[in-house]
């Protein structure tokens, strides 16, 4: 039985894809430095180190948003290209484990 075929990205202007990408990238990297995550303090320094670039990536592709004009993020938009590219999955990387308690 083949896979599903992922639903489409939406319509995203350049600077919005670009937003996206940062934000993805940034949200990653905060995965692999969250302390409540297994994994070595020498995997976590990288992350941490390349962290002030992808921010700054962030920073500039939403300076640019808004630069040409784009003012308003369309949340629903950005919300459905975030499920598109398995954002669920890698911001829950971000957070809290459940409290086994």
């Amino acid at each position: 039985m083949p896979f599903p075929e992922p639903p489409p990205l939406p319509a995203l202007t350049r600077a919005e894809a670009e937003v996206i990408d940062r934000y993805l990238d940034v949200v990653d990297l905060l995965g692999r430095v969250n302390p409540a995550r297994d994994g070595d303090a020498y995997r976590a320094l990288r992350a941490a180190q390349a962290l002030a670039g992808k921010a700054a990536g962030l920073r500039d592709a939403l300076a640019l948003m808004h630069r040409r004009g784009e003012t308003e993020l369309h949340t629903a938009t950005l919300v459905r290209a975030l499920r598109v590219l398995d954002g669920e999955r890698r911001t829950a990387r971000v957070a809290l484990p459940p409290d086994d308690g």
